[in-house]
């Protein structure tokens, strides 16, 4: 979990690959409307969020149910996070992929094909709210490469 361009879908991707989970890209889930509506700059309202949350939880309870997933999603609220362990059904865990607002404005800047406007970098990190002290949460510095944030990622799970 965290903000756009903190690597979410390449280290989720790791990790289960690691785990041997399936993988699954969160954002996939959202509805053509949320995705037209950050394409266009605009971000989000928790009543946009709501049903995307709704359908990333159902995934994570069919996951847990078949013995686990790995699945990419912001979670930038306390209570979004709170929806989706109610959802489980089981023990969950959050990877959050921590970084600087300059290091990601670097990484969203550079990448391409993705819907999400660097523009909208700022108002993911104002909404933001750090789950460092919630239960079962892995902090994660981005600053390194892929496969040392996921190992690092594979540290901290295991020492929950």
């Amino acid at each position: 979990m965290g903000v756009s361009g903190c690597g979410k879908s390449t280290v989720g991707e790791e990790l289960a690959d690691k785990l041997s989970i399936p993988f699954m890209e969160g954002d996939k889930l959202h509805p053509a409307s949320n995705v037209e509506k950050m394409a266009a700059g605009m971000p989000l309202t928790d009543d946009d969020r709501w049903p995307w949350l709704d359908l990333v939880g159902a995934q994570l309870h069919k996951g847990f149910e078949a013995g686990g997933i790995v699945i990419s999603c912001s979670a930038l609220k306390k209570s979004y996070r709170e929806r989706l362990r109610d959802a489980c059904g089981g023990p969950l865990a959050f990877v959050y992929l921590e970084g600087s607002e300059a290091l990601l404005t670097e990484r969203m800047g550079a990448r391409t094909g993705h819907f999400m406007p660097l523009s909208l970098l700022k108002t993911q990190l104002a909404t933001l709210e750090v789950p460092t002290s919630e239960p079962s949460v892995v902090t994660v510095s981005i600053d390194a490469t892929p496969d040392e944030i996921t190992e690092n990622a594979l540290k901290g799970l295991s020492a929950l």
